[in-house]
């Protein structure tokens, strides 16, 4: 089984740029999508964006569009977020998570618990 780790959250103040790693341990089968998760306190969690480790370009959130970018280091087993002119409602608790599901779009609909693997979570706090 994969596992999963986070890093790279911190706090930053509006405008700046954080970037978020996702690196995999572990059997890598079956973890196709890698999707970023986002969830603040009292809210829904919501998918930021997703990659298909295979290749092609992610499918982001038209929240974070423009903003975020997911790039992956394959040989590295590490996926990136970098996150670029950040704002407060960008404040969250983010978690990547990896699993086979049918595309992209439904990897953005869905939430960390629907993939196999998770990780622990790393925060992003961003001041206004």
């Amino acid at each position: 089984l994969v596992q999963l780790v986070e890093s790279g959250g911190g706090s930053v103040q509006a405008g700046g740029s954080l970037r978020l790693s996702c690196t995999a341990t572990g059997y890598m089968y079956g973890t196709e999508y890698l999707g970023w998760f986002r969830q603040a306190p009292g809210k829904d969690s919501e998918g930021v964006g997703c990659i298909y480790r295979g290749g092609g370009s992610p499918l982001y959130a038209d929240s974070v569009k423009g903003r975020f970018t997911i790039t992956q280091d394959y040989a590295k087993k590490t996926v990136y977020l970098q996150m670029n002119n950040l704002k407060s409602e960008d404040t969250a608790m983010y978690y990547c998570a990896a699993g086979p599901t049918s595309s992209l779009r439904v990897c953005l609909r869905s939430s960390r618990t629907d993939f196999g693997s998770w990780g622990q979570g790393t925060q992003v706090t961003v001041s206004s």
